[in-house]
């Protein structure tokens, strides 16, 4: 969680907060996304995070894939800015979010695949009709896009 959410969790508890997400799909060059278990909620998601005070979002994205995944984003390309109901969220430990999440895709990246402690339990690809069924409440709308984009 960003210094910049927990500063503000201090004053309201676990009140909704609008959230400013970046995050990042990856594919391979069989096309496969990059998909992390997260040890929050135990479902599948793409990187990504809270963007900070003042940060670019393209920074925040590449930031949160090097945290999470131990890539490094060579290229991003803007795949879509998600948001309402579907991305509105309460977190296992009661905290609550409506999120504004910038999805960008990466094909072009450098590093190797390291899960970040405490927050990825599993860094796995995934072909497009292998994608397990638990996938992050707050990201399903984004990724179903990108699975329709592909088919």
């Amino acid at each position: 969680m960003s210094g910049y959410i927990m500063d503000l969790r201090k004053v309201v508890g676990h009140r909704p907060l609008l959230q400013i997400a970046a995050s990042v799909i990856v594919e391979d060059e069989q096309g496969r996304i990059l998909l992390q278990l997260r040890s929050d909620n135990n479902c599948w998601a793409y990187a990504g995070g809270s963007v900070e005070l003042d940060e670019v979002v393209e920074d925040a994205a590449k930031r949160e894939l090097f945290e999470e995944t131990g890539l490094i984003a060579e290229r991003l390309e803007l795949f879509g800015v998600f948001s309402g109901k579907e991305t509105h969220y309460i977190y296992p430990n009661g905290d609550e979010v409506s999120n504004v999440d910038i999805v960008y895709v990466c094909r072009v990246y450098s590093g190797e695949l390291k899960c970040q402690k405490g927050e990825v339990e599993e860094l796995r690809f995934f072909q497009v009709d292998e994608i397990p069924q638990n996938i992050s409440p707050p990201i399903r709308k984004a990724l179903s896009q990108w699975i329709e984009s592909k088919v």
